[in-house]
């Protein structure tokens, strides 16, 4: 048990330095979410998804956004929330809005990453994270049941 446990902790401490090394820390992705949530809010195509559900009150879920990333990015250990469930209540969202949002995304990063090598090691997480949702939202491609 102490030898996964040491071996959880090494790992979390290499993902911590290598983000560290890649500049991607509590500051830049403070300011990744706080201007990738700017341009969301900006964009015609998906802002009508978020304002349903957020409002007017943006400040919660930047913070947990901003927790979210924090894990993704450097193993930080602070977001415990549940995505899945909250992405499939968004009935109105459609395989197209994945790619909107990717796209947003990684303009983001080439415009704030603190290395340029931060750009690739985080579109990599979001493409991930985004393929995720949904084959959870929309199943597999082609096959029957399938939303896409």
């Amino acid at each position: 048990m102490t030898n996964q446990l040491r071996t959880a902790r090494e790992r979390r401490k290499q993902i911590q330095k290598n983000a560290d090394a890649l500049g991607i820390d509590d500051a830049y992705i403070s300011t990744l979410v706080e201007t990738f949530y700017e341009r969301i809010r900006a964009d015609e195509r998906i802002s009508h998804i978020f304002a349903s559900k957020i409002g007017d009150d943006w400040e919660p879920h930047l913070t947990k956004m901003k927790d979210f990333w924090c894990s993704v990015a450097f193993n930080a250990g602070r977001y415990s929330g549940k995505p899945v469930p909250k992405h499939q209540a968004l009935i109105e969202t459609r395989p197209e809005h994945f790619e909107v949002w990717l796209s947003l995304f990684e303009q983001t990063l080439k415009d704030t990453a603190p290395t340029p090598e931060a750009i690739p090691y985080l579109m990599e997480r979001a493409e991930r994270i985004a393929s995720s949702l949904q084959m959870a939202m929309f199943g597999m491609p082609g096959l029957p049941g399938s939303r896409w």
